[in-house]
């Protein structure tokens, strides 16, 4: 059976662990979910290790918020190190989703980003753990984008 790991912070302004899930129920019937909350993005990559090396996690989902200050920008650069040193050492793919507080003008398009940027992240990991390492190939070079429309190629 199928493990995917979600992690999620109580420092997001929306429960983005609910959209990854409610995509992978969806596209991955058979896979079970387990969820682990964290209190923020420093937190994610200790989270996500205990997922895949304790709990036995295929793949992994991270949903991180990220504050506008500075100070923030560097927590998100600690813990990005952190997830990809992960990956490496364990040989899983570990699919970071971050939406940062300044990236919008307003609350509304806030929560469009982030609603976007999960579905379409919980779907690259839906496809990665169904297909394996080509399943992502018929889209390189698309201009896709997460939480924003699409740009196409050039």
């Amino acid at each position: 059976m199928t493990k995917i790991g979600v992690v999620d912070t109580t420092f997001s302004r929306i429960d983005m662990a609910s959209i990854a899930i409610e995509v992978i129920e969806r596209n991955l019937p058979a896979a079970r979910i387990v969820r682990y909350t964290v209190p923020g993005i420093k937190d994610i990559p200790v989270a996500a290790r205990n997922l895949i090396l304790e709990e036995g996690c295929d793949a992994v989902i991270t949903l991180g918020w990220v504050g506008a200050k500075q100070v923030d920008k560097y927590s998100y650069i600690a813990m990005s190190i952190g997830l990809i040193m992960l990956q490496i050492l364990t040989g899983r793919h570990v699919i970071d989703v971050t939406v940062h507080e300044d990236e919008a003008g307003s609350e509304e398009e806030l929560r469009r980003i982030a609603v976007d940027r999960v579905r379409k992240h919980a779907m690259n990991l839906v496809r990665l753990v169904k297909e394996g390492r080509s399943a992502l190939t018929r889209y390189a070079g698309r201009g896709l984008r997460q939480g924003y429309p699409d740009i196409g190629p050039l």
